[in-house]
């Protein structure tokens, strides 16, 4: 009886349990909710000056009268959702939890017009099969990236999508660009803004299935752009060729891909989302890494983009290529490819875009977060259990 009226007071009163569940709800709550409030609240969409550097860049040639207001898009890459093969049951909880409560985070207190995927939405697209990719893939994919159908959401091909070029077939290509709606080259036009979605692992030029219907579509979408600049060759025979080409808005395209363009190394890249030391200086694969040069050239000829974003090697870089186009290489947005994922948000007209990048809560300040709070909760245990037996103990005496 003695024994037993020791343990009832060296135990946690009801007021200390119900003290000690409403902490660890807290931290909870805060760490997988509210923590996502407050790094996205504190982004906000770029100011897009009408004759800012960006438009004049980007102009390339139309008149500077605009008409549109600017368009709100968001651009992230790289989420590799698990499949059944690679990664342990809690990672992909943890990691896809995570990528969804920034999405729906950003998309609720941002409200974008349209939001694109820069490829590897899926991390196991290229092994999968028909059952995995459309009743789990497919339908996780879906729930995780929910939105309103006012909301343009638009994939791009990634290689974790369809596989590597030597290993891609008409079956995983067909089934994903069905899933998604796209082509070899998909042009999306948004209030007078045109952006191509390009399927950078089609850019091989060795005449694959895949690769030749790229090239002509590339040529026939530089033909039409080229006629709505009024560039459709001589004056007559160009007027007649140009009836029959596909009417397309008087600005440059943003250019989308997976693969960056051609570049040596990220060793000129900066910033908290560039690459570590370590990997800087790395020398690229051409056509695994990124695109070759020769490929990179023909599109920055062939489009004439006003800018071009790209994704794939899970790291930021900003770069200047040689005829004055920019490249935003986006880091990845889960983490389990980097500590302080990222998005990008853009505010966009037909002669100017303004871009700002937001950071999404680090995983490291989360574990850290919770390794704290739990410490300090069982400090607090320990110190009320031996208060109430030191109280126990004076009553025997």
């Amino acid at each position: 009886m003695l024994l037993w009226r020791q343990v009832r007071w060296m135990m946690l009163s009801r007021r200390h349990l119900a003290i000690l569940c409403v902490g660890l709800a807290s931290v909870f709550l805060y760490s997988e909710y509210v923590i996502y409030y407050i790094a996205i609240w504190q982004c906000s969409w770029p100011h897009l000056e009408p004759e800012g550097p960006a438009s004049v860049a980007a102009q390339k040639g139309r008149d500077s009268t605009n008409p549109h207001q600017p368009i709100r898009v968001l651009f992230l890459a790289d989420t590799h959702l698990l499949g059944s093969r690679l990664g342990h049951w809690f990672d992909r909880l943890r990691r896809e939890w995570q990528m969804e409560r920034s999405f729906q985070t950003a998309v609720s207190v941002h409200q974008p017009h349209a939001v694109f995927v820069l490829g590897d939405l899926l991390d196991e697209g290229k092994w999968c099969s028909d059952k995995e990719f459309w009743e789990e893939y497919l339908v996780r994919s879906r729930r995780m990236f929910r939105h309103n159908a006012d909301l343009q959401f638009h994939v791009v091909v990634g290689n974790h999508d369809i596989g590597f070029h030597y290993d891609v077939t008409r079956q995983k290509l067909n089934r994903f660009q069905k899933a998604f709606n796209l082509s070899a080259v998909t042009t999306v036009t948004i209030q007078g803004n045109m952006f191509l979605l390009v399927n950078s692992v089609a850019l091989d030029e060795d005449g694959c299935f895949m690769c030749a219907a790229a090239e002509d579509q590339l040529k026939d979408i530089s033909f039409s752009l080229n006629c709505s600049r009024g560039l459709g060759g001589e004056e007559n025979d160009g007027k007649m060729q140009c009836r029959n080409a596909h009417k397309l808005p008087n600005t440059a395209p943003i250019l989308l891909m997976h693969y960056p363009l051609y570049r040596n190394s990220d060793a000129n890249c900066t910033g908290p989302d560039s690459a570590p030391n370590n990997e800087k200086y790395t020398t690229f694969k051409a056509r695994y890494d990124v695109v070759s040069k020769s490929a990179s050239q023909k599109l920055l000829w062939w489009l004439q983009p006003r800018l071009v974003l790209t994704a794939h090697i899970h790291h930021g870089c900003v770069v200047h290529h040689p005829d004055g186009t920019l490249e935003h290489t986006l880091p990845s947005f889960s983490w389990r490819n980097r500590n302080n994922p990222s998005f990008l948000m853009a505010s966009i007209h037909p002669t100017g875009y303004s871009l700002t990048k937001c950071f999404l809560p680090e995983e490291s300040s989360v574990i850290v977060l919770y390794v704290i709070s739990i410490l300090l909760m069982l400090i607090w245990t320990c110190s009320k259990v031996r208060q109430r037996r030191r109280v126990f103990l004076s009553k025997l005496m």
